[in-house]
């Protein structure tokens, strides 16, 4: 395998060792490099001294992983933790039950040592982050690093690993002694990478910390299937959900637009089983809808804020663009280059008008008045054209609030329009009343 050895925050210099190669060898190998007795040599890895005795392979380093190997500085103790980072469970912050018969995904997290010790191969299996990293744009597995918050090298030895997510995520919560050379940080500072490919210290990933390894087999809350991957609500029953019902449920809350919008947090969803105080908080979870539909989220967010604001969007087919008209004009124009020169009516949405707007699109029944031939083909598409306008004139009815069409599919008369969240009648075509309620809720 390769190591990259950087000496004193020196370069990286790739060394290539055994697996089975102990921490001695490669003291020997770089004393022997930079004549140093290797006896006085430390290395240093995700936050830990590498003892003598360890072989590679047992420290967890994984493919061209880089090490750090200092001269001990003066007054630096030898009493340091000896957990890898690697093997850290963060299960007991967000993950603890409400109450002692609560189960919760701390439960899903437990197992793991004893899944751990049950391999048959005999190999330690790690605790898996899950993170989504930028170069690959898609969540993938991760690995936990720390580094010094004073001068951002990695070679912090921490007094402790870390027990839970707040300590990874709070700063502050964990301390060590810096072993770079004139720093005298003492305030640890963790973060993820992607563990798919090599990546830079200075190209950190997202941590996702509801997306974890289902070690205990516990069954998914929508489909009860059990899922080696699931995602655990932030909720005090900790539902778990795994990753294809996950999507599913998102889309769906994004195709009703139903995300519940935090001045905080941002636009997020609950848990599916509809607990209380359960909002995602990381919105980098919904990056497993894959780019196309997280694009989609992302529109929907930029457009919920537009209409917040009392903005409005372009009416024209394929153009959509935000706007933000001055107060009291009807006449509203969209702006190019980024829209499409359409002028059309703040209040019906239609092209530009003096006087009323009318109730509904005026469509000529008669045959074309045009003094020229028209292609088949136009007419055809023609025919196509009139012929959606009449199905939406006839089964769809405008948002008293925002004018969009809303389609009745069956049920009552009370309405909700998915643009504006407004609440009206389908029967008067006015704000949802107790009159409405009480004269025509069905008809």
């Amino acid at each position: 395998m390769i190591v990259f050895v950087r000496y004193n925050l020196g370069p990286g210099v790739a060394v290539e060792l055994q697996e089975e190669s102990s921490v001695a060898e490669l003291k020997e190998l770089v004393g022997s490099q930079q004549g140093v007795q290797p006896e006085q040599l430390r290395v240093l890895f995700a936050g830990t001294e590498l003892q003598n005795s360890s072989t590679l392979q047992s420290c967890d380093l994984p493919e061209q992983s880089t090490v750090h190997v200092v001269l001990p500085s003066a007054g630096s103790s030898s009493q340091l933790h000896q957990n890898h980072l690697a093997r850290s469970d963060l299960g007991s912050s967000h993950l603890l039950p409400s109450s002692p018969s609560s189960p919760g995904p701390a439960e899903v997290l437990e197992g793991r040592q004893e899944a751990a010790e049950e391999s048959p191969s005999g190999v330690h299996t790690c605790s898996t982050f899950y993170v989504y990293c930028k170069s690959c744009r898609s969540v993938q597995p991760g690995k936990l690093r720390v580094r010094c918050r004073s001068c951002r090298q990695t070679t912090m030895t921490l007094s402790r690993g870390p027990s839970c997510w707040d300590d990874v995520l709070i700063p502050g919560r964990i301390r060590g002694n810096c072993q770079s050379e004139g720093c005298h940080g003492n305030e640890a500072e963790f973060y993820m990478k992607c563990a798919t490919h090599p990546t830079p210290d200075d190209d950190p990933s997202v941590a996702l910390d509801l997306i974890m390894t289902n070690t205990r087999d516990v069954p998914c809350i929508a489909c009860t299937d059990v899922m080696e991957v699931v995602v655990v609500f932030p909720c005090s029953e900790r539902h778990v959900i795994c990753l294809d019902c996950f999507r599913g449920y998102c889309e769906a809350r994004l195709g009703e637009r139903r995300f519940v919008c935090h001045p905080v947090i941002g636009y997020s969803l609950p848990c599916a089983a509809g607990c209380e105080d359960s909002l995602i908080r990381e919105l980098h979870h919904f990056r497993v809808l894959g780019d196309e539909q997280y694009g989609r989220y992302q529109r929907y967010g930029a457009e919920e804020c537009l209409l917040a604001i009392g903005g409005l969007m372009c009416p024209s087919p394929s153009c959509g663009a935000g706007l933000l008209p001055p107060d009291g004009s009807r006449r509203v124009e969209c702006d190019r280059p980024l829209g499409c020169g359409f002028i059309f009516c703040r209040d019906c949405r239609e092209s530009y008008h003096q006087g009323a707007c009318q109730a509904a699109l005026a469509l000529s029944t008669g045959e074309a008045s045009q003094g020229f031939l028209v292609g088949g083909e136009a007419a055809l598409r023609g025919r196509w054209d009139r012929e959606s306008l009449l199905l939406i004139q006839e089964t769809t009815k405008r948002c008293p609030q925002c004018s969009v069409p809303v389609e009745r599919n069956g049920g009552c008369m009370h309405m909700q329009c998915p643009r504006c969240q407004t609440e009206w009648c389908w029967f008067c075509g006015v704000p949802w009343n107790r009159d409405c309620m009480g004269s025509h809720w069905f008809g």
